[in-house]
């Protein structure tokens, strides 16, 4: 075993989500470890916020990279709000490296997004209309990230296998 990856869908999809799914795959193939935390009970709380229940996300996804972390290198990858919570969770959890798709830097009033100083990769598309390119790609520039950009738009979703070699590209460097 090289490590494990923790894989954490965005607002309102699910650990079974294509992106998610295509990471998990290339976990397993290159021999790492790999789990995708279930969300949605937290989705439906849109009393907390706009985004169900972020306090309760970054909580189960620290406790869960905490626990990895103990066995050996952890990596943890998300789409959207999980690309937010993983970038997060990195600043008290030791990382081997942080792989992003389509992360908010800005998300309400929730603190902008930052993460620890580890190897990270992202992938975002120009087309998004949730989160700004310009945005993401002054963010990436500032942490020297890898950094894809693809004519797509917030879901990805025709770039799911460019995201899987993407990320296969981060965990063999590590």
């Amino acid at each position: 075993m090289k490590g494990h990856c923790i894989l954490s869908h965005g607002f309102e999809s699910g650990p079974d989500a294509a992106k998610v799914t295509a990471l998990a795959e290339v976990a397993e193939r290159l021999g790492w470890t790999h789990e995708r935390p279930d969300y949605t009970d937290l989705d439906g709380k849109r009393e907390v916020s706009p985004f169900g229940d972020v306090l309760a996300r970054l909580q189960r996804l620290q406790q869960r990279a905490q626990d990895a972390a103990t066995h050996g290198p952890v990596v943890l990858a998300g789409s959207s709000l999980g690309a937010w919570i993983s970038a997060r969770v990195s600043l008290a959890v030791a990382l081997r490296g942080l792989f992003l798709m389509a992360p908010p830097i800005h998300m309400g009033p929730a603190p902008t997004l930052d993460a620890a100083a580890v190897p990270i990769s992202i992938i975002h598309g120009w087309h998004d209309a949730l989160i700004p390119a310009a945005t993401v790609v002054e963010w990436a520039g500032a942490r020297n990230a890898t950094l894809l950009l693809v004519d797509d738009g917030h879901r990805l979703e025709r770039h799911v296998e460019a995201s899987a070699r993407a990320f296969a590209a981060l965990l063999g460097a590590l």
